[in-house]
């Protein structure tokens, strides 16, 4: 379980990567794609998660979206442990309709995060 709560959000998130204690995966925050997002990442990892987050949204999503992602690396840290027993390196190339989306993952306790995409609208 961890929790993060600054001046704009509050994000609680409880990962069971085993499947051994959440029945099935919440999602909870004020940001709609963003809960579609996360919903298709937990179902298609087989990871089931409890996640609620608050934001200060009126300004914009990013503190949300900031603070969830913090929060979630900080959760996966912690259920990882050790990292013993398990593949440090793992990549995936999908094609769905009109999009092709690569992940490329590395679990060593290296923070790193790159992000290209374009956005067809604000917010």
């Amino acid at each position: 379980k961890k929790l993060r709560k600054t001046s704009e959000t509050c994000v609680e998130i409880h990962l069971d990567i085993c499947k051994s204690f959440l029945a099935k995966t919440v999602i909870k925050t004020p940001v709609g794609f963003l809960n579609h997002m996360l919903e298709l990442f937990f179902y298609h990892s087989g990871i089931n998660a409890y996640l609620r987050a608050v934001g200060d949204i009126e300004v914009d999503f990013h503190h949300t979206v900031e603070d969830i992602g913090i929060t979630l690396g900080e959760a996966f840290n912690e259920a990882l442990g050790d990292r013993k027993g398990i593949a440090r390196y793992g990549e995936a190339t999908i094609p769905m309709e009109d999009a092709l989306t690569q992940a490329v993952v590395d679990l060593a306790k290296r923070p790193y995060f790159h992000f290209e995409v374009n956005f067809p609208t604000e917010k």
